[in-house]
């Protein structure tokens, strides 16, 4: 077996250097795709509290780094059209007893603290906000656009079938922006409205020509001091 082994030495090295070059090679690709896992950026919408339209709209970072949120877009489908709404800026609402400015007027929106202002800023890795309810959502755009609501359904024959919301943030370093998106089913129940996701997860929107279609968005909308746009149709009376 010695001289065997001695007689194809030469090739039982190549053979031996082979077998490393190959455990080096898996061992470098799982060390990559670890650290391509660690580096990838993660953002979750769902539900929370509830079941239905009463329920929250959480969105959670579960990325290694924090994820600065630019936008939160929501867009309504109906069975007239659709109506998109920036709703990254909180509604100002003011109660009847808050105070008042010495000119008599109302405090402005510089005047609050930034986090009652708006939800755009940085989300660290783990933490979560939400944007309200869902209902909420529903009924400022609602309102926005002049529909009529009678408790959690519009007036007339409209209906509304899906709610989408979309996310587009910066995700730590990184120049390009990244985005999230997830729909949910309306479904009018008569007591009540449900709200179905119609995927079992977010989809992330990260690739390079996902982020190139986000970039140019994100143009857009900065040039445009986008707030809502429609393709909805009244009703003729």
């Amino acid at each position: 077996m010695f001289e065997w082994i001695a007689q194809h030495k030469a090739v039982l090295t190549v053979f031996t250097n082979l077998g490393t070059l190959c455990i080096w090679l898996v061992y470098a690709q799982l060390l990559y795709w670890g650290f391509r896992r660690q580096r990838r950026p993660r953002l979750i919408i769902n539900r929370g509290k509830q079941k239905d339209i009463n329920a929250l709209c959480i969105i959670s970072n579960m990325s290694a780094e924090s994820i600065f949120i630019e936008y939160i877009i929501a867009e309504l489908e109906t069975n007239r059209g659709t109506v998109v709404m920036d709703v990254t800026d909180f509604e100002m609402q003011y109660s009847e007893g808050e105070s008042v400015e010495k000119d008599g007027e109302r405090p402005s929106a510089h005047d609050r603290p930034l986090a009652e202002n708006t939800r755009q800023g940085p989300l660290g890795s783990g933490d979560f906000l939400h944007i309200g309810t869902f209902d909420g959502l529903i009924r400022r755009m609602a309102r926005d656009e002049g529909i009529e609501m009678e408790g959690h359904r519009p007036c007339g024959d409209l209906e509304f079938k899906s709610l989408t919301i979309r996310l587009i943030g910066i995700y730590g370093p990184e120049d390009m922006p990244i985005g999230a998106v997830r729909s949910f089913r309306l479904q009018d129940n008569d007591r009540y409205c449900s709200l179905t996701p119609t995927s079992w997860d977010t989809r992330r929107l990260a690739s390079r020509r996902e982020r190139r279609q986000l970039r140019r968005e994100v143009q857009k909308l900065n040039s445009t001091n986008f707030s809502v746009s429609s393709s909805f149709q009244q009703a003729e009376k």
